[in-house]
């Protein structure tokens, strides 16, 4: 049976949206534009991981001969990125979603304070039926923060919003068991469900498990490896297949399936516990522990001690009045803020602090229970 009410994150590459020309193919586009929508009229949440921005800066300007240099990349990307965008918000207009725009960087991922507003505003556009749409932020990221494709990217947002489901798009079927355009013999992989991928399996996508590939098969691999491991399945399929989005969210067999390592709940919860700080805790009431345990949010008016010294972004324990743990959360406040405004309502914050956040210390959503 189909899990209902699923996070699902698509993945669509420059060459589906193209179809393999120089330019953006706007019936591919907007086909892809109508099964999202379809999924998002069932209730699923989706967001929209978006190749394409180079592809259709180069349309802008007239296919103009450049050289292959970053900055020459950058500014087709910066050109490019709010055509595709108008395109997306045009096509999605159709059926009466509203789109917004996410540029993301390695730095969004990897630091704690941004990782927890990436993590914020996705889950904030998704509770107001907003569709994100996120692209590499192409056009000032250098090498130190580059995530060097959309195909990683898209594994980074699904660990990001615990995704259910991550889908990319691709020229190919999905995954074989050795080079198509090379060996006619070779068959379609249906199914990896092992703990590990198979040495093989890399080795016919083009490279090695520890191969430095940036781009076609072998970074499908490397996304796919990291979603399961956040407790995503990920399956990948050719963009050029009929209703494929849809088919796949229905439970068919299109395209490679890669099973998850671990649910997405237990992979949560290794992540926090991996980075709570040794003493950094706060301590509530009984309402707020009993609030907690039903799927309710960590508000200030429940703390009554904070423990430790913590920056926002940071993991921390929460504790009850007896000292038994009752859930790890990322925190909105640091240690000396939380200090200023527990005890008090949410709409007293601002009045306490001079800014606000968030009407939560710890919201549901970053926050993994322990009883």
């Amino acid at each position: 049976m189909v899990k209902k009410n699923r996070k699902i994150v698509i993945k669509v590459g420059t060459s589906t949206l193209t179809s393999g020309s120089v330019q953006l193919d706007k019936p591919r586009v907007l086909d892809i534009v109508r099964q999202t929508a379809a999924l998002w009229m069932k209730n699923e949440k989706v967001c929209l991981v978006s190749s394409g921005a180079i592809a259709a800066g180069k349309e802008v300007l007239g296919f103009p001969q450049l050289q292959k240099t970053i900055p020459a990349k950058q500014m087709l990307s910066a050109v490019g990125q709010p055509r595709l965008m108008d395109l997306y918000r045009q096509y999605f207009g159709i059926y009466g979603l509203n789109v917004a725009q996410i540029l993301l960087s390695r730095e969004d991922i990897s630091d704690r304070k941004r990782y927890l507003n990436a993590r914020n505003t996705l889950s904030s556009l998704l509770d107001q039926n907003v569709i994100p749409i996120i692209n590499e932020n192409d056009t000032i990221a250098t090498d130190e923060i580059h995530i060097g494709d959309n195909d990683n990217l898209s594994a980074m947002v699904a660990s990001l919003v615990d995704a259910d489901l991550l889908i990319m798009l691709t020229d190919q079927e999905g995954v074989f068991n050795a080079d198509p355009s090379q060996n006619k013999d070779a068959e379609l992989i249906k199914s990896i469900d092992g703990h590990i991928i198979p040495d093989g399996v890399w080795e016919a996508a083009g490279g090695t498990k520890n191969g430095l590939g940036t781009g076609g098969m072998i970074t499908k691999l490397e996304a796919a490896e990291t979603a399961r491991r956040s407790g995503t399945m990920v399956v990948i399929a050719s963009g050029e297949s009929p209703d494929v989005v849809l088919r796949i969210a229905n439970g068919e067999k299109v395209g490679t399936h890669i099973m998850p390592i671990v649910d997405t709940l237990e992979s949560r919860k290794r992540y926090m516990l991996a980075g709570v700080g040794k003493g950094n805790a706060v301590i509530v009431d009984r309402g707020a522990s009993n609030s907690l345990s039903t799927g309710g949010s960590l508000l200030p008016v429940g703390i009554k001690k904070v423990k430790g010294d913590f920056d926002r972004g940071e993991i921390i324990i929460v504790m009850d009045e007896n000292g038994d743990t009752v859930s790890l959360g990322l925190v909105n406040y640091s240690s000396e803020e939380i200090k200023k405004i527990m005890g008090n309502q949410s709409d007293q914050i601002e009045k306490e602090l001079g800014f606000k956040i968030a009407d939560e210390v710890i919201h549901h959503n970053n926050m993994v229970l322990q009883k």
